[in-house]
């Protein structure tokens, strides 16, 4: 299909490394990034990357020291297979009773007509469900900058950048306004950066909490790589580049020659849509 590189998942289970490793020796491929978790934690069949978070507070079901040993564990498989860089989910705030996300959720398919997020009633909601998020996510939001401080060294020794992806689901951490101060927090210099996902970004759009041309230009200096997949009318992402709404040729202003760029497609994706995609791509590249 014409790819030189490959983003390892949080997918591969443990039983494929052998055939990765030898593809890699034979120079069969590259690999540019690796996805927490990579290889898979064992027992785990299935992708699992928020299996553990690293908003965990510190001796909780032993969760925090899991997030840790598995992230060193991707960074040493990382560096085996070369990679640049290791893409990573920054946890979530948790609630216990009525988590505001829901709610917006059920309004969402509840109101089908209803012009998302201009509706005054959904606008209303969201206030609320933002307010409320604020009120408890600084101690989930210490603890992941704190997880995220405790491994950099670990990163650092291994030679691989930490990209710290923004997110979909409104629960989810940062809140996206909030990864300036997320890095500002991290010691500096330091092998964090910002990893941009374009869907995750027009879905966060469409839910009328961020804007994706202002989460690139905040944290443009930051950025390590994209991942790139498009979300069609029905709120679906990781779709082929070209058949939803993503402002590709917005995004592109923000590429750079050291960016990694990753096209990240659901496993229905068939592979004429892959090369297609890859075409529009190397068309945006120039």
């Amino acid at each position: 299909m014409g790819f030189k590189h490959v983003e390892l998942s949080h997918g591969i289970r443990i039983t494929l490394v052998p055939g990765i490793l030898k593809a890699l020796n034979e120079g069969f491929i590259q690999v540019s990034s690796t996805h927490n978790f990579c290889p898979l934690p064992a027992g785990m069949v299935h992708p699992a990357p928020n299996l553990f978070e690293p908003s965990a507070p510190a001796g909780h079901g032993h969760e925090h020291d899991q997030w840790l040993r598995h992230t060193r564990r991707t960074l040493d498989f990382a560096a085996q297979v070369r990679a640049q860089a290791v893409v990573v989910h920054l946890g979530s705030v948790r609630f216990f009773w009525f988590d505001p996300g829901r709610r917006l959720r059920h309004f969402v398919r509840g109101h089908p007509s209803a012009a998302i997020p201009a509706d005054e009633r959904y606008q209303r909601l969201l206030t609320k469900a933002s307010a409320r998020m604020r009120r408890c996510m600084p101690a989930f939001f210490a603890q992941t900058r704190s997880s995220i401080a405790e491994i950099l060294p670990y990163a650092a020794e291994k030679n691989v950048r930490l990209g710290l992806e923004n997110r979909e689901k409104f629960g989810e951490l940062p809140l996206d306004g909030d990864f300036p101060a997320l890095f500002d927090s991290l010691p500096q210099p330091g092998p964090a950066g910002y990893w941009h996902d374009t869907g995750h970004a027009e879905l966060k759009e469409r839910m009328g909490l961020i804007t994706q041309r202002r989460l690139l230009e905040e944290n443009a200096v930051r950025l390590v790589g994209f991942h790139l997949h498009d979300v069609d009318a029905a709120g679906q992402d990781h779709q082929p580049i070209g058949r939803g709404n993503v402002d590709f040729k917005m995004v592109r202003q923000f590429w750079r020659p050291h960016h990694l760029l990753v096209l990240e497609f659901s496993p229905r994706v068939d592979a004429a849509e892959v090369r297609e995609s890859k075409r529009r791509i190397e068309d945006l590249l120039g």
